[in-house]
Parts: C-alpha cells; structure tokens; sequence
C-alpha cells in the first residue's frame, strides 16, 4: 500500500493530499519545536525557550484544521475500507503531534528556569543522546508513516524501548547528583522533569508507527509495547 495508488474519487484524492502536506507540516514543526527547545537548554538561550513556547500555538491551531478537514473528508467522501483508516489515522496522528509539542514546549519553559539556577556541569550534556535518539525516532515515524511502511513502523516501535533505557540511565546519574550535593538539587529536578519530557515524546512516535500499522494492516500491533524504563520516578511529567 502506498499513497501514490490513485481513487475513482478525484475529489477523495485532492482532499487526501491536503491532509497529507498539512501533517507533514505540523511534523515538521514539531521537530523544529523539539531541536529549538534543546538548544534553548545547551545555550542557556532564554529568547529561544520563549520562542519555543510562543509557537506552540501554531501547532495546536494546525491541528484543529486538520481535524476538521479530515472530519469534513469523512462525511463529505465517505471512504471505506483502507481510505477510511488512512484518514481515522491522520487524525490520531495529529493528536499525537499536537501532545509530543506540548512536552517540548515543556522543555523549553524549564530551560529558562534553569538559567537561573544552573545544574551540574555536564549534566545538560548528557541529554543530548537522549533528545537525538527521540528526534530520530520520532522523524522515522513519520517518515513510515508517508511510505505507508509497516516494517518501519514496527522497527520505530521496537527502538522505543532504547529511549526508555536512556532515560532511566539518565534518571540515576541525576540522582546521583542530588545525592552527593544538595546545592544541585533544584537545577537537577528541572532537568529530570526535561529528560521526562523528551522520553514522552518517544511513547508518542511510538503511537504514529502504531498507527500506520493500523493504517496498513486493519489492526493495532500485538502485544504490549516493549519498555526499558525501570526507573523509580521521583518526578513524573507535566500534564500531556
């Protein structure tokens, strides 16, 4: 199945391809928002966490247009079978993108706390590895998504288990640091809020590779995802 197989409806095929360039779009600035939010923190670039948190709106209005078009596309074309599936997971998808930009936002209003307060050196460094490897996946999601590939899909699905082991790796050695110096104790918080931040992003890639198999095959994948995180969570997430 791709998405260059052609309707009888052509007015079915224009809508499509409306939905398609807006949630490739909306993709596209959740990753910028993701990328932004992180080099806010590295720099300790208040303006740039600022801009992060400005622009979300962008992203919440795009999705609610999406949402409408697809709703609109459902009741105007009436897709069966596969072409109803496609738009059902748009909608999922966007949903998913709309809540991965929320918790970059997040990063970005505690990257400009921690300027304030800064942690322990090095301790914003070692994020990096995590926040690529989210922003890897995240990118391959979508990318299965477009190519309609249910072997990628499954591949981002199976990887998201590496965030978690990331994160919880990452969740003990800033424990460590407020264990052996108490002065850290606030900076460090904030950063395992962050780190909390960006592994969600992770579950919500997972949940786009989840939905192009949905798209592809008719069904959800088996089974429960595939979780590396063992840690003991002294922080939790902000809302989303």
């Amino acid at each position: 199945m791709t998405f260059e197989s052609k309707h009888i409806n052509a007015a079915f095929d224009q809508d499509l391809d409306r939905l398609l360039t807006q949630i490739m779009t909306m993709g596209g600035l959740v990753e910028n928002s993701i990328r932004q939010s992180i080099r806010a923190l590295r720099n300790s670039d208040i303006n740039l966490a600022e801009q992060v948190v400005e622009d979300d709106h962008r992203i919440d209005a795009l999705q609610d247009e999406i949402d409408m078009a697809a709703v609109n596309c459902i009741a105007l074309r009436q897709p069966q079978a596969s072409d109803l599936r496609m738009v059902v997971a748009i909608m999922r998808i966007t949903n998913a993108l709309e809540r991965a930009a929320d918790h970059a936002k997040n990063t970005a209003k505690r990257a400009s706390s921690i300027v304030q307060t800064p942690p322990q050196s090095g301790a914003v460094k070692s994020l990096d590895r995590l926040a690529t490897t989210t922003h890897t996946l995240l990118k391959d999601s979508l990318d299965a998504f477009i190519q309609a590939d249910k072997k990628k899909a499954l591949d981002v699905i199976s990887r998201d288990q590496d965030v978690d082991q990331m994160y919880s790796s990452l969740f003990r050695e800033y424990l460590t640091y407020m264990l052996e110096d108490a002065s850290v104790i606030t900076p460090t918080m904030h950063l395992i809020f962050i780190a909390k931040n960006i592994e969600r992003i992770g579950d919500h890639s997972t949940a786009i590779a989840e939905q192009t198999v949905y798209m592809v095959t008719g069904s959800l994948p088996e089974g429960e995802r595939p979780k590396g995180d063992d840690s003991v969570y002294l922080a939790g997430t902000e809302k989303n």
